[in-house]
């Protein structure tokens, strides 16, 4: 691949824009929970925009991230590597000014975030501030802890979830009920996938520089299982979570659940089908890119059930 150094299209690649869906996904469910609660008449749409424009900025923001200190780490050895190319270790992006976009999109992250206090209130201050520094412990520590899984739960899942719904909803109706939770969990593992068949196509590589995930740690036949069984009881809990939202339509519910949630399941299942035949190399990144296209539909699918269930 062609591209001049710290040129846009090095910053295109870095950015990563495929993973942007995952940064979406929570923020979509989140909203469409918010639409159905408020209703359109006290819907507010300028947090929901800060929410979608603070995730993609954060995702972003993590991807330099990771970028930069695998490169550092020595992790993105190009004669090693399966995964795709990074930019800093190709030499797209020279490290100086990696740092200096790093600085640039935590910043922009920020400011996007800061109007959210008129919303939520004080505590969105905290809730910035955790997730900015979790942002650079995952790539640093955190990931090499087998904490990595966890982290995705909470922050692409609980976090983005509950809080897009939060600061939607007016004052009155201001806090997060069970459905929303459960959904922000169900969001989480699904979202999880993503992260199961990168560190499952990683593990030789991950196990040699001692970057211990989840996957290293409960071996590459359970780490295999591990993508079914997130997946699954992602969409377990998802469902859970429709039903209890939608127990006032009986009809409704059923038209939701069986049309909009059952193709992801069959899908998922494909998925974790055809990565157990090709099961290690390079060729497992057409399951990544199957995993990313479930995970959409997914989200999709979801946001216009819940909507679905509020007429």
């Amino acid at each position: 691949m062609d591209i001049k150094t710290n040129s846009f299209k090095a910053w295109l690649q870095a950015a990563r824009p495929k993973t942007l869906s995952g940064a979406a996904v929570p923020v979509m469910i989140g909203t469409a929970f918010a639409w159905k609660t408020a209703g359109p008449e006290y819907f507010r749409i300028l947090p929901a925009i800060l929410c979608f424009l603070f995730a993609f900025i954060m995702q972003i923001d993590a991807n330099l991230i990771n970028d930069y200190f695998d490169c550092v780490k020595g992790n993105d050895d190009i004669s090693t590597r399966l995964g795709p190319k990074r930019a800093c270790t190709e030499g797209w992006i020279t490290l100086p000014v990696m740092r200096k976009g790093i600085i640039i999109t935590t910043t922009i992250a920020c400011i996007i975030g800061l109007p959210l206090i008129y919303y939520g209130g004080s505590e969105m201050i905290i809730i910035g501030f955790i997730c900015v520094i979790f942002c650079f412990l995952y790539t640093t520590k955190l990931s090499y802890l087998g904490l990595g899984d966890l982290l995705v739960l909470v922050f692409f899942g609980i976090i983005p979830v509950c809080l897009t719904y939060y600061v939607i909803v007016p004052g009155e109706k201001q806090h997060v009920t069970i459905p929303v939770f459960l959904a922000s969990l169900g969001c989480g593992l699904i979202i999880d996938t993503l992260l199961v068949i990168n560190n499952f196509r990683d593990r030789e590589n991950d196990k040699e520089a001692e970057k211990i995930t989840l996957v290293v740690r409960i071996g590459e036949k359970w780490g295999y299982n591990l993508y079914k069984i997130v997946g699954s009881t992602g969409y377990i809990f998802t469902l859970i979570a429709l039903f209890l939202e939608g127990m006032q339509s009986a009809k409704t519910l059923l038209i939701v659940a069986l049309c909009l949630q059952i193709p992801f399941a069959i899908l998922n299942d494909m998925a974790f089908r055809k990565m157990g035949k090709i099961w290690k190399g390079k060729e497992l990144n057409k399951i990544l890119g199957l995993t990313a296209r479930n995970m959409l539909i997914y989200g999709l699918f979801s946001t216009i059930g819940i909507i679905i269930l509020s007429f």
